[in-house]
């Protein structure tokens, strides 16, 4: 295997990333959308909700992104996430796909004794399923090119079992994600693929849909080491270096990015 210089990653940067998630207006997906077009990195945002993604889109460009195109997709479904990705791979303005940033994903506050079958399967099949319909789909792309970069939320309800809006089913989606990350990492090492997984926790969304104001906001400082809630705009910084030129050295790791709520 010949070695791969630092000219062999600065190309990422003209490449497509690919986002889902990315409609929710204070959502993890919008951050990270928002910081990369910052960036000028031309975007690829995914999302059922079809309104959101209209908006995200204006929002990444009149942030800097130079391209930016919007597809239905539902993460749940292998044959949705082929139908979004091709239409965006036959988009002629388009670069070829460089990036991946899974952020779709559902919570499941139900106690596990109240937890059907269905329920567990719906969370694992959003929240890890889905990123492995992704992550497989991309590949065959990445691995072509010789480049490429697969970053996916998981959460530190998968180290800690969570707690504050998530229980058992949840905390298993996520360290499936995990797993599926660092498996992945070892299988395409080499090849210029890289992979990584960011663990937020007490990020300044809208969670459980509503915001984190008054009483709730208060309590989800007060468990917060460093005295304050993460932003958007944080986790979209993180994204940006793992997915950019500079995050080829680092794969199969799990980031946490939650105040000291968890180290280690």
């Amino acid at each position: 295997m010949s070695e791969r210089s630092a000219a062999d990653e600065a190309r990422i940067s003209e490449l497509t990333c690919v986002i889902t998630g990315a409609a929710s207006e204070r959502g993890i997906g919008r951050g990270v959308a928002l910081a990369l077009a910052r960036q000028g990195r031309p975007l690829a945002l995914l999302d059922l909700d079809e309104t959101g993604l209209a908006t995200a889109a204006e929002a990444a460009r009149a942030a800097g992104a130079p391209h930016v195109l919007t597809a239905r997709a539902d993460v749940a479904g292998e044959g949705s996430v082929d139908a979004a990705l091709t239409a965006v791979e036959q988009d002629p303005s388009a670069p070829p796909l460089g990036a991946l940033v899974c952020c779709a994903g559902v919570a499941n506050p139900t106690p596990f004794l109240e937890t059907t079958s269905a329920d567990f399967l719906r969370t694992l099949t959003i929240n890890t399923l889905g990123t492995f319909h992704l992550a497989r789909r991309v590949l065959p792309g990445m691995l072509a090119q010789g480049l490429g970069r697969i970053v996916a939320m998981s959460s530190t309800a998968a180290q800690d079992g969570g707690g504050n809006f998530s229980t058992s089913a949840y905390a298993a989606s996520k360290a499936g994600v995990e797993g599926l990350i660092r498996g992945l990492a070892k299988e395409v090492a080499g090849t210029g693929v890289t992979t990584a997984a960011i663990a937020p926790a007490n990020i300044d969304t809208d969670i459980m849909g509503g915001r984190l104001e008054g009483e709730r906001r208060e309590q989800f400082v007060a468990r917060t080491p460093v005295g304050r809630l993460g932003t958007t705009e944080e986790l979209g910084e993180l994204v940006a270096f793992l997915v950019g030129p500079h995050g080829g050295f680092t794969t199969g790791a799990t980031y946490n990015l939650n105040g000291g709520l968890r180290v280690g």
